[in-house]
């Protein structure tokens, strides 16, 4: 296996991470301000706060990763992208920014305010949207290179079936995704109003997520025919990860081992995700940059590569003593002191 692709799977299994984690925090943001403003915040108010509260601070932590390695890798990235996505960025770093103030305002500041948990909710919605143009962009036709410089063309861009498609999956994939994990985890509290709540959240974004990411393969058999094509080589992958949500549906359909649909959903994501990256080899932007022609030299390779392995080994035993201090703890998450 070359550097490059360890490089890039490296990188993109700590997308994964961050994809799967802060979809939990951003669904669980949005369901905690949709709460209150209907009337429900007593229902899901405090099984959602016992679940943001020790999880919020190392949601980033992954995305950093990302946007680092992704530049030490393959530096060329910095000259295609840095000014096409000088907007998007801007706009996820303001709502990021925003998310924080929520936690310090909430911490040290008036509990429960509806303004502060109105924002947040917003955030988390509008953050994977923001972030999710990266996708569409990379799948080309949007990036020209003027007097050798890129330039995006921001009217093809927010007029394209495509990009609307992917916002919506993104959308529809944070609230699914939350919804799913937030049974659960209401399940095990022992909070029968709450695991209600949330299971019928889930049912209800189980639809919206399936379209949307049918949308998209069909959009795409237009704008990048090269890309669908190889996604037709890799159907099986995809097929595999719609059995698995089958699967999860129907656990959550008929109330039983909600741990094990969280096991199938992250399953499910899994194979869609990385058989998204495998189609979409070799290229990191249609028809620009591939993963050849934009590497770092072989020495800062492998230094990032050790860096990074040894920065994963460092974060998933935190992330094990994270979730087994506070998330499966059972007097924590029954809310209990003992």
């Amino acid at each position: 296996m070359s550097l490059e692709i360890i490089g890039i799977t490296v990188l993109w299994t700590f997308l994964f991470g961050y994809v799967i984690v802060a979809s939990i925090d951003f669904g669980a943001g949005f369901f905690n301000a949709y709460s209150q403003f209907t009337g429900k915040e007593h229902i899901l108010n405090k099984i959602i706060q016992r679940y943001l509260s020790p999880v919020w601070e190392v949601t980033n932590v992954f995305l950093v990763f990302f946007f680092v390695g992704i530049i030490g890798f393959f530096p060329k990235t910095a000259f295609y992208y840095g000014t096409t996505l000088l907007v998007p960025v801007s706009i996820a770093i303001i709502l990021l920014a925003i998310r924080g103030s929520y936690y310090a305002f909430e911490t040290y500041g008036t509990k429960g305010h509806r303004g502060y948990s109105f924002m947040y909710g917003l955030a988390g919605l509008f953050l994977p949207a923001a972030l999710s143009v990266v996708l569409t962009i990379s799948e080309g036709g949007f990036v020209f290179l003027v007097d050798g410089k890129p330039v995006l063309d921001y009217w093809g861009l927010f007029t394209s079936p495509l990009t609307w498609s992917i916002v919506v999956l993104s959308v529809a994939a944070v609230l699914y995704i939350s919804a799913v994990f937030l049974t659960w985890y209401a399940r095990k509290a022992k909070d029968w109003q709450a695991t209600k709540a949330m299971r019928k959240y889930a049912l209800i974004w189980a639809g919206p997520l399936m379209i949307s990411a049918g949308g998209i393969v069909y959009e795409l058999s237009f704008h990048n025919e090269a890309h669908f094509n190889r996604m037709m080589e890799l159907w099986w992958i995809f097929g595999l990860s719609f059995l698995l949500f089958l699967g999860t549906v129907w656990l959550i359909w008929n109330r039983i081992k909600y741990g094990l649909a969280v096991i199938l959903l992250i399953g499910q994501f899994a194979l869609a995700f990385y058989g998204y990256g495998f189609s979409h080899y070799p290229y990191l932007l249609y028809p620009h940059l591939t993963l050849y022609d934009s590497f770092t030299n072989e020495a800062m390779a492998i230094a990032l590569i050790t860096a990074f392995i040894a920065g994963l080994a460092l974060l998933l035993p935190s992330l094990y003593l994270l979730l087994r201090l506070f998330l499966f703890n059972q007097n924590y998450v029954q809310g209990r002191t003992k």
